[in-house]
């Protein structure tokens, strides 16, 4: 888990009201670059999701059976990932470090890892920020542009009131 900070409010709520295993997505829009989905899995818990050019499938949301966020990322090149298995993991957003534990995972075959946080105010600083960049074992394993991610974020909230 990244360390708590503050709660906003209104994430918070969305936050108490897991995360990427879910292969049966309800489309609820796209913004920006990103898709909006409702996975009925997480409690009707909204996510973006978006493919990148490393082959990276990404997804960041809220994970309403659990009351956390998530992010999450699947990718070919990732090899031997045990299911359910817990990694150490370290990452940045626009340079500022976090430590945090990432499960391994698979959708359809393809390898990944899962990110929960209980941290309302770390979920809108993936919003706010430019670049996240994955490290495992002290070694790059992703690096990712978060244009649009606010306006994904946003319509991430907009689609969670919109499901009570």
């Amino acid at each position: 888990m990244i360390s708590r900070l503050a709660s906003v409010a209104g994430i918070a709520l969305a936050l108490t009201a897991g995360s990427g295993s879910a292969q049966d997505l309800i489309d609820w829009g796209s913004s920006d670059y990103w898709a909006v989905l409702i996975d009925p899995t997480l409690g009707n818990g909204c996510l973006i999701q978006g493919e990148f050019a490393d082959g990276s499938l990404v997804r960041i949301g809220l994970d309403r059976n659990q009351g956390v966020g998530y992010v999450t990322v699947f990718n070919t090149a990732w090899g031997d990932i045990e299911e359910g298995a817990i990694y150490p993991i370290s990452f940045t957003l626009d340079g500022e470090s976090f430590e945090g534990e990432a499960k391994g995972m698979y959708l359809n075959g393809v390898p990944g890892a899962d990110v929960e946080f209980d941290n309302a105010e770390f979920f809108m600083s993936i919003a706010q920020r430019q670049t996240m960049t994955m490290f495992a074992d002290d070694a790059e394993v992703l690096s990712i542009d978060l244009t649009g991610t606010m306006a994904g974020l946003e319509a991430v909230m907009e689609c969670q009131d919109e499901q009570g």
